[in-house]
């Protein structure tokens, strides 16, 4: 039996790490820009209803904005490995905002805006929650390094 004169794989490739270190930090500053848009969305929110009702421009196209990124970060998490909670943060964030726009735009008998903060704070939780949680991946403390 002759043995083959190639040389043997490494069993770690760097390669394919950096690559995905680099694709979760993308998906991490996605996610931090998300987050950044709600909660000047937030803000300008207060501002169009206190202040001046111009700031109820910028509150749509912040809201559109992280609408779109939601779905944008929605299939970055199901395409890079990410933990099974990560991606099920992640899914529920269009979930959230569809939520949201049928609070406002659906007409029913029962008032359902009255639903409509309830579900921002809890897209602003899951958010910020995404947020941590894609951080502790991405820069584990030493203790949790493998």
């Amino acid at each position: 039996m002759s043995r083959s004169l190639e040389p043997a794989k490494p069993i770690f490739d760097p390669q394919p790490q950096t690559s995905l270190h680099w694709s979760l930090m993308g998906f991490f500053l996605l996610v931090l820009a998300f987050n950044l848009c709600l909660n000047a969305q937030v803000l300008t929110v207060g501002l169009a209803y206190f202040y001046n009702p111009q700031w109820w421009k910028a509150h749509v196209w912040l809201v559109r904005s992280y609408s779109g990124l939601s779905l944008i970060l929605l299939v970055w998490a199901y395409r890079i490995t990410l933990p099974r909670r990560v991606q099920s943060l992640t899914a529920s964030l269009p979930v959230l905002l569809g939520l949201q726009f049928l609070t406002i735009h659906l007409k029913t008998p029962i008032p359902l805006a009255i639903a409509h903060p309830l579900i921002g704070f809890t897209l602003f939780s899951v958010s910020t929650t995404l947020v941590h949680r894609v951080s502790r991946f991405l820069f584990p403390k030493e203790e949790e390094a493998f």
